[in-house]
């Protein structure tokens, strides 16, 4: 007698399931033959972005990419290759961090610099068919004077190509609190208030985030697994945590992938996205992210379908972009 083994399906392909990237940082989106490619075009050295410990180390890593960047023709590759990146990843949405004050120099304001990186973006958005928003971020360890500036020139962009007013760097000692003028401004113009919490530091971080800047996304915002009660409050309110569970490992937010929060949180009703954060950094991805979120935190299909949607839906993604996603997501778990 033969025996006909059961028959095998195929994981579903990843890169087919449409997804949203929210929390990716400009600058370090770079791919590693670019920026050789670009410090031997300006002979100098390349940075070496593989090498460093804590936080600290991290941010000095991070600004030696701005040493290849100053050439506008340089910017220009970076801001199409990150649009191809994306799109090859299955991204239908990318919402962008960019930092003007990086540019000021060059450029002379930071509307100006704006100006210059959303031009940028839009000839990347209709060559490669990828819809955006920028998220202008603050650098937490600036002057409070400083991110009133930030805030005001995004505000200008509001509607036209602007989103989202972000807040980056190291949480420690620089609350955010501090920056709640800054965010009225942001969200009085019709941004989405979108910081980084709960990564250096505790659930304190988060609830600060969600009840004095009025977060509509929290970038990172892992820790609040430390706080039940903050844990309910997020899955109650809707508020989506934008997670990067590589970076959360080699930033020492946590010991293992293995112990990652990203299982316990979408447990318990909080809504989640999964991105890259700094990929020449950190290495993955965003379809590498939700390779790694399959293999070892086990998340099902249907959980991380539900991730991919939130990463579109509570966006100011268009509204045609959501709902192809939404039947393309639905047809992805058929």
């Amino acid at each position: 007698m033969t025996v006909i083994p059961p028959t095998q399906t195929a994981p579903r392909n990843l890169r087919d399931l449409p997804k949203g990237h929210l929390h990716l940082h400009m600058e370090a989106a770079i791919r590693p033959s670019t920026l050789n490619e670009m410090a031997a075009t300006l002979g100098i050295e390349p940075p070496n972005t593989t090498v460093f410990s804590g936080f600290s180390q991290f941010d000095i890593v991070y600004r030696t990419l701005l040493a290849v960047l100053q050439e506008p023709t340089h910017l220009a590759t970076l801001m199409d290759q990150i649009f191809e990146d994306q799109v090859a990843n299955g991204v239908v949405y990318l919402e962008l961090g960019v930092d003007s004050s990086f540019y000021v120099e060059r450029y002379g304001s930071h509307s100006r610099a704006l100006e210059v990186m959303l031009g940028l973006a839009r000839t990347a958005s209709e060559r490669h068919g990828l819809a955006f928003g920028f998220m202008v971020t603050i650098d937490r360890t600036a002057s409070i004077e400083h991110s009133i500036l930030i805030a005001e020139a995004a505000a200008l962009f509001a509607g036209e190509g602007v989103v989202s007013l972000g807040l980056a760097s190291d949480e420690r000692g620089h609350p955010c609190a501090d920056f709640a003028e800054a965010f009225a401004i942001a969200k009085a113009a019709g941004l989405h208030s979108t910081p980084h919490a709960g990564e250096l530091v505790g659930p304190p971080s988060v609830r600060e985030a969600i009840d004095v800047l009025h977060a509509d996304r929290v970038l990172h915002g892992v820790r609040a697994i430390e706080d039940p009660e903050l844990v309910a409050e997020l899955a109650a309110r809707g508020i989506t945590l934008d997670v990067c569970p590589t970076s959360n490992v080699l930033l020492d937010v946590v010991d293992t992938i293995a112990e990652h929060p990203l299982p316990r949180l979408l447990a318990a009703g909080v809504r989640c996205s999964i991105n890259a954060d700094d990929p020449i950094i950190f290495g993955p991805n965003i379809l590498a992210e939700y390779e790694l979120c399959r293999a070892e935190l086990g998340l099902t299909d249907e959980q991380l379908a539900d991730c991919a949607w939130t990463s579109i839906e509570t966006t100011a993604a268009p509204d045609e972009v959501k709902s192809a996603a939404r039947r393309r997501i639905d047809a992805w778990l058929l």
